[in-house]
């Protein structure tokens, strides 16, 4: 198997519901390094798995609207928690659409897997899986 990760970083703000996330339920901060891993069973006829420049932009573009806002005020999200587990699937849903369009450099049903990674810290990460 293949692989291709790029990877960006988004800052935002949140706050949770239920007792369960304890002073998160408060606003607060959050920096995430997000990754993104394309996999593919067979290089294209450049040798790539996907075209990282373009993976690249449309992982930028999808973090955009989220980047220096509070999740909490965007439609998106009203009355959702937005759990790092979440997002992740949030993001790995945006760019599986990117996929399937064809915008990354290579035919959809060529990316056999994809996998978002992000990371809260060194310590703790939770990510998202699948085909796109």
């Amino acid at each position: 198997m293949f692989t291709v990760t790029v990877r960006d970083h988004v800052m935002i703000a949140h706050s949770f519901r239920g007792a369960l996330f304890g002073p998160a339920q408060r606003l607060h901060g959050a920096t995430y390094v997000v990754d993104v891993e394309f996999r593919a069973e067979a290089l294209d006829p450049n040798g790539v798995v996907i075209d990282i420049g373009a993976a690249l932009d449309a992982l930028k573009a999808a973090l955009e609207p989220w980047a220096y806002r509070n999740l909490d005020d965007l439609p998106e999200f009203k009355g959702i928690n937005t759990t790092t587990e979440y997002l992740a699937k949030v993001l790995f849903d945006k760019l599986a659409a990117e996929v399937r369009a064809g915008t990354l450099g290579r035919a959809a049903e060529e990316i056999t897997g994809m996998k978002v990674v992000f990371n809260e810290s060194h310590v703790a990460s939770a990510g998202y899986e699948g085909t796109p």
